[in-house]
């Protein structure tokens, strides 16, 4: 008898036990992987550039309407309204907030604009957590934007009170950003100019 040159392969004959060990074995490593999954991942980023807090849902609610608020313009029983709005991220939480540029409708002249901030409450519906602007300052907007966190907005306004409402004669760029728990607002460069 000849002996063979390659070792006995008699343990790999196939046998229903070695298949039930093998899908054990398979079922057992689906499962681990499965439990070791990474967490979700957004593919969006605050505009601070700052992480959303820990403990945060992916899920972000929609900016405050400000249908839903009322706005505490001083009108004298003529209606206000909302001239314009922008939304984002103002405080570095995650959620949006909304800055509106209200005023009351005047019949006549440049009626003075008051900007406001709302947010979220905790029982969903907004709520106004900050005047910027208000109307008693007798300026109007000119326009306003949001980015980075930064709400600018270019202010009209009077040198004397002589100056009819009809023709704001000074100009201020103007900056809030959220800095310490408040708005903090600084002027432009060139801060007031006469028109």
């Amino acid at each position: 008898m000849q002996t063979s040159a390659v070792p006995d392969l008699a343990h790999t004959h196939n046998r229903p036990v070695h298949w039930l060990a093998t899908a054990a074995a398979m079922a057992g490593v689906v499962a681990v992987a499965g439990l070791l999954q990474p967490g979700d991942a957004t593919a969006s980023q605050s505009p601070s550039g700052k992480a959303p807090k820990p403990g945060r849902t992916a899920a972000v609610a929609p900016a405050p309407d400000p249908a839903e608020v009322e706005l505490p313009l001083e009108c004298g029983g003529v209606p206000g309204r909302v001239v314009r709005t922008v939304t984002g991220d103002l405080d570095g939480d995650g959620g949006p907030e909304t800055v509106v540029e209200a005023r009351c409708e005047a019949g006549s002249g440049t009626p003075p604009s008051g900007i406001y901030v709302l947010a979220g409450s905790r029982d969903g519906g907004p709520r106004v957590v900050a005047t910027l602007l208000a109307t008693a300052d007798k300026a109007s907007v000119e326009d306003i934007a949001l980015s980075d966190g930064v709400i600018a907005a270019t202010l009209l306004g009077y040198s004397s009170p002589e100056v009819p409402s009809c023709c704001p004669d000074r100009r201020e760029r103007v900056k809030w950003q959220w800095q310490g728990g408040k708005f903090v607002r600084t002027s432009g460069e060139a801060g007031s100019q006469s028109l």
